[in-house]
């Protein structure tokens, strides 16, 4: 039986966790990269060169895979665009099944701009006659440090509103279970949040008790969210998604905790204080 994995993004923190779970569990492995030097060394692990948006070198890459991890590309104005050619470049190479990466609440007219690219790409391997499975996921645990700016201010016009982030390892240690038993787990969609949901003010407590570094939020409107990061110089989609994190915080559409770490993988999910600690 066929059971080579491809697993993309193993430069990276999600896909290189997940591939050496893979790995470590005995599973062959191909891993599709941009820079074969960044490559990870695993046993049965065999790294090709190519990009989302290189259709021919992508079909060349996946061909005799079976099973398709997709992380998700990195934000980019065009990402809808290289998922599709990704996709049906996985399709013509004859993979059978993809598990896709894609974000709480994905839907054609979520607040979090960036959630309609990954409805977008939902829907195209939806209709492409391979088997799929979608890891929704939350915002991760791991980056809300990383909110803050130079003065350590969490800034932005979520008022109130709660999230359910989860750890990007939990998410790795899911993928890790369905990439071993794919057909167990055809046609789900999992939404993959953390084990509490918690208000950006009290989010800067916790990683000010973690980190000892000092860290409030700051709670802007929308217009003032956009003024105080004109200055970066980005584009629009860019600003957009990055307000609109904030949003979506705001209108509760991150809030909802589910269990679906601890079902599937047999323990619990990590908190934003484990998290932090495990970082240090």
């Amino acid at each position: 039986m066929n059971n080579l994995v491809a697993v993309t993004g193993s430069t990276g923190a999600l896909g290189g966790s997940t591939a050496r779970l893979l790995s470590a569990a005995g599973l062959p492995l191909r891993l599709p990269v941009r820079d074969l030097s960044r490559a990870p060394a695993l046993p049965m692990a065999t790294a090709v060169q190519c990009s989302y948006a290189d259709r021919w070198a992508a079909v060349r890459a996946l061909e005799g895979v079976h099973t398709l991890f997709m992380v998700s590309a990195g934000e980019a104005e065009d990402r809808v665009d290289q998922h599709l050619t990704f996709v049906d470049a996985a399709r013509e190479a004859g993979v059978r099944h993809v598990v896709y990466t894609s974000f709480f609440g994905a839907a054609p007219d979520a607040t979090f701009t960036l959630g309609r690219d990954h409805w977008a790409t939902e829907e195209h391997l939806r209709n492409s006659r391979m088997a799929y499975t979608f890891l929704r996921n939350n915002l991760y645990l791991d980056v809300l440090q990383h909110f803050a700016d130079d003065a350590g201010v969490i800034r932005g016009p979520a008022g109130t509103g709660l999230l359910a982030a989860v750890a990007r390892d939990d998410v790795a240690q899911v993928a890790a279970v369905i990439l071993r038993d794919p057909a167990a787990h055809s046609g789900k969609t999992y939404e993959l949040t953390g084990p509490d949901s918690f208000s950006l003010k009290e989010a800067a407590t916790i990683i000010t008790a973690q980190t000892g570094r000092a860290v409030s939020y700051l709670a802007e409107s929308v217009e003032e969210a956009y003024a105080s990061r004109q200055h970066f110089g980005v584009a629009g989609w860019q600003l957009d998604a990055w307000v609109s994190t904030y949003t979506a915080i705001a209108e509760g559409g991150l809030a909802r905790t589910t269990t679906t770490v601890q079902d599937l993988t047999g323990r619990p999910a990590r908190d934003l204080a484990s998290v932090l600690h495990e970082g240090r």
